[in-house]
Parts: C-alpha cells; sequence; structure tokens
C-alpha cells in the first residue's frame, strides 16, 4: 500500500499529508489565517476536493482545526477526531491547562500563545465534526496503513498517527522547539506521562510533532519526564 508523507510548515504550527492509494489524509489544518498557505500545499501535492478522502485532527486547539470549516465546505472533507475533544473544536471552549518551566524561554512563548488562543477561540468558523476516532482504530478505509493512538494529556481528546513505516504524527504531545520535549502545556501531565510511556514502546522511526521540527524516534529516551515546577 501506497504510504507517503509530506510535512507542511505553517510557520510556529505543522500540518501533515498522508497519501496512500485512494487518495489523501490531511492531519490538521492550521489557523484559519493560514488557509491560503495550506490550500496552496494541497494543491502542490494533487491533493483536491476529490481525492481529500479525510482531515484528521490531532486535538481540538484553533492552531489545528481552524480551517476545518473551509475543507467541509470547498472539498467537500470528514472532518475526524476524539469525542474526548468535542467541546473544545466545536464549541472554541479553551480548557484550563498548566504550563510547566522547565525552559523558561518555551514558556513565555507558550503563554503568549495561549493568550492569543483564548482571544481568538469564538473567533474560527464553527465545524461539526463528521467521525468520532477510537484508540487503535485502523485508517486503512481511507487508503492510508495507519492507525490512531489515543495519547491523552495536552488535551483530554489527543490523538496520534501512528503509520506502518513507523511515523508518527504525534500532535503535540511532543514539540521539538530547540530540543525535543514533551508539551510544556497540558490539561493533565500525569497523562501526559502515560502517553509518552505509550509511545516509547511502539517501533518508530521519525516523530513529527505539532511544533517544531521532524525528530528522530532514538530521541525520545532522552525526553525526561519532570513533574517538578508546574505553573497554573
Amino acid at each position: 500500500m501506497k504510504n507517503e508523507l509530506r510535512h507542511i510548515k505553517m510557520g510556529f504550527n505543522n500540518c501533515y499529508l498522508l497519501e496512500g492509494d485512494k487518495g489523501f489524509v490531511l492531519v490538521d489544518t492550521g489557523f484559519d489565517e493560514q488557509w491560503g498557505k495550506l490550500e496552496n500545499e494541497l494543491i502542490a501535492a494533487g491533493c483536491l476536493p476529490d481525492n481529500l478522502k479525510l482531515v484528521i485532527i490531532t486535538h481540538g486547539d484553533i492552531d489545528h482545526i481552524g480551517n476545518c470549516a473551509k475543507l467541509q465546505k470547498k472539498y467537500n472533507a470528514k472532518i475526524a477526531i476524539h469525542k474526548g475533544d468535542l467541546d473544545l473544536a466545536q464549541k472554541g471552549n479553551f480548557p484550563d491547562r498548566v504550563v510547566t518551566n522547565r525552559i523558561v524561554k518555551i514558556s513565555m512563548l507558550i503563554e503568549a500563545i495561549v493568550d492569543k488562543l483564548k482571544k481568538n477561540k469564538k473567533s474560527i468558523p464553527i465545524f461539526i465534526p463528521d467521525l468520532f476516532l477510537e484508540d487503535n482504530q485502523k485508517l486503512n478505509e481511507y487508503g492510508v496503513d495507519a492507525r490512531i493512538i489515543h495519547t491523552p494529556g495536552h488535551t483530554k481528546g489527543s490523538i496520534s498517527i501512528l503509520t506502518d513505516k513507523g511515523d508518527l504524527i504525534c500532535g503535540d504531545t511532543y514539540v521539538n522547539i530547540g530540543k525535543p520535549g514533551y508539551a510544556p502545556l497540558a490539561q493533565d501531565f500525569d497523562e501526559i506521562r502515560s502517553s509518552m510511556d505509550i509511545i516509547k514502546k511502539l517501533d518508530l522511526t521519525i516523530v513529527y510533532s505539532g511544533h517544531g521540527i521532524p525528530f528522530s524516534s532514538d530521541k525520545l529516551s532522552k525526553i525526561d519526564f519532570t513533574k517538578t515546577s508546574h505553573l497554573k
């Protein structure tokens, strides 16, 4: 089965495009003001309304769901999320998060982003998800040899996508800003740690995060989880 992964750099955030035998599966959609960039990337890859089979949302923050409504309208795309993030994605509700101060520069950056998310949470076009994804659900019916892994922590409904080649699209469970690390903000850092344990047991090659550049899976073992000094 054909299974190619394209990294779509949107600036601070990332989207990913999986090409399979039946067409394309898009993972995350960026901010709504990034629509032009996203559509240009889709067209360049040959992803058109007739072959975009599914849009998967790793979690419901607005930098990941901003173009869902446009994709439903213009591409007739089906949007799939985990039910745990339904309120976050559909209503723009921004849940309380805990921010780690393990890296001061990242914390300052994240706090600025959180402020932006809170201010703009109700400005994104509302959409209704078409499908709900479950842990270990396979994506073969969409032409992609991959499966869903529920990796909560950053949000309750955070998911990752594992391809048969060992590529892991992990949403914001891991980020690679400066160096690979776990999410600098989360609804539940105990769940982050549990999700990290699940991911470390997988047979992986490359990790593709929602923010920063991809990194090799051997770096996962070097990421230490430190629960101390988490800030509300």
